[in-house]
């Protein structure tokens, strides 16, 4: 490294000089973190430059930093030649080469102990050869060695050197952007349901293992799925999460580009290798309507004699805000005792959309479907079927069944039952099936479709 490199490393840790030296600490910072596993990391930095060509050192980025993403603007006149990303990590090794040329300490094993010497290191190989003042010549283990300081020369954090010219004398700020890999956030929801209503909270859970801690940093998190030159990497989770303020300002949404931006309105610490949680929805008295729904086979294929669970599920009709994908936990109260009813991932959920929040399996509901004949010929498949549904509950149910089966206008395919129904996508038929408290209802239904 070069003497102005050195010069201007000695000055990072210093005050802003007369000479050239950057800000040890931003003057402020943001972070964007997208669903992607990637952030957008923004800097400021008060900055003063001597005249002439020069090495600066940008201390403390992200060990995970894309560094092809670098986007710095220097104070005007001043010229940008080239960048080098350097992290040297400490080993014994690396200390030692630092230390050619130099005054170190090194122990001697003996019978008795150990002799401590000193002298100029001249070789740090796998043995290090070091010379004494009475020009003694050891060769002694590179763990041998003592050191009593970490060399200027030395980049212990992530770091960014730009390689400038500068005409004059050059004071003013200095702005950063830059894309870091390994961070990543997702929402969760809890959702407290009552007899017709439920309470609804989110949580933002910012998972950051980007090599590099943010501190009281100004943080947004965008949902939506941005286009990626490169597949994102698999997610990791830590076991516990701190959990930023209860009580602060509000999550602010903000709609930009086809995607959401939700604003944290008050800094915020994210510490490397850990899990942070601010809430962002909190929706009191939603109306809700209890569903019920089964997935049957399509006639045709139907071989005898089938049994299906029925699902049950929680739909709102609308919200007036957009909800990003997530999980959502549902509980309930019996007395005093809450109970997990179900856990349902939703997708990106516009505002004023139905969401429906999937449940379990209803312990009292079952269907049957049964094939009660089948005359299909060269030409048409046909095939009557038997359906079922029993409701051994204390309350009466409305359950939709779902079949799958083609709709066709042309004469080619029909439907014939005296049970109401409905066409969804002009290939699953829907029915709506009212059974009452501890009963049962059954229908048929007679298919009919030309072979193709």
């Amino acid at each position: 490294m070069n003497a102005a490199a050195l010069s201007i490393l000695t000055l990072l840790t210093s005050p802003l000089l007369n000479a050239s030296s950057i800000a040890s600490h931003p003057d402020s910072s943001s972070l964007i973190v997208y669903n992607g596993n990637i952030g957008l990391v923004h800097e400021k930095r008060g900055l003063s430059l001597d005249s002439g060509k020069q090495s600066l050192i940008y201390p403390d980025v992200a060990s995970s930093i894309q560094t092809d993403s670098v986007n710095v603007i220097f104070p005007d006149g001043v010229s940008l030649y080239s960048q080098q990303y350097r992290f040297d990590k400490i080993t014994a090794q690396k200390l030692a080469e630092a230390h050619l040329g130099k005054e170190v300490k090194f122990y001697i094993e003996t019978g008795s102990g150990l002799i401590y010497k000193s002298g100029s290191l001249l070789s740090a190989d796998s043995q290090a050869v070091v010379k004494t003042a009475q020009s003694e010549i050891y060769t002694v283990p590179v763990s041998a060695l003592i050191f009593s300081y970490i060399p200027s020369e030395l980049i212990t954090k992530p770091s960014l050197i730009w390689n400038i010219d500068t005409p004059k004398i050059n004071r003013g700020i200095l702005s950063l952007d830059y894309l870091v890999n390994n961070i990543s956030w997702k929402s969760d929801y809890t959702l407290k349901l009552s007899q017709k209503s439920v309470d609804l909270s989110g949580w933002i859970t910012i998972d950051n293992r980007s090599g590099k801690a943010f501190k009281e940093t100004r943080v947004n998190v965008l949902a939506g799925d941005i286009d990626r030159v490169q597949e994102p990497k698999k997610r990791l989770y830590m076991a516990k999460a701190a959990v930023a303020e209860m009580d602060a300002p509000a999550v602010q949404e903000v709609s930009h580009e086809g995607y959401h931006l939700y604003q944290i309105p008050f800094p915020v610490t994210l510490p490397n290798n850990q899990q942070t949680q601010i809430k962002f929805v909190d929706i009191k008295n939603i109306p809700v309507k209890r569903k019920y729904k089964a997935k049957f086979s399509n006639p045709f294929y139907l071989q005898g004699e089938a049994k299906h669970t029925i699902s049950q599920y929680l739909e709102i009709e609308s919200l007036d805000r957009p909800l990003p994908m997530g999980t959502v936990r549902s509980y309930s109260k019996e007395k005093e005792t809450t109970l997990l009813l179900g856990e349902s991932a939703i997708a990106h959920t516009p505002k004023h959309e139905k969401i429906a929040i999937t449940l379990g399996k209803n312990f009292d509901l079952h269907a049957t479907e049964k094939t009660l004949s089948s005359n299909s010929d060269r030409y048409y498949m046909d095939k009557t079927v038997y359906y079922e549904l029993g409701n051994r509950s204390k309350e009466s149910k409305t359950v939709e069944l779902l079949v799958p089966f083609i709709k066709n206008d042309k004469g080619q395919s029909s439907v014939a039952t005296k049970q109401q129904y409905r066409w969804e996508n002009a290939n699953l038929l829907s029915f709506q099936v009212s059974v009452k408290a501890d009963s049962k209802q059954s229908f048929e239904v007679h298919y009919r479709a030309k072979k193709q």
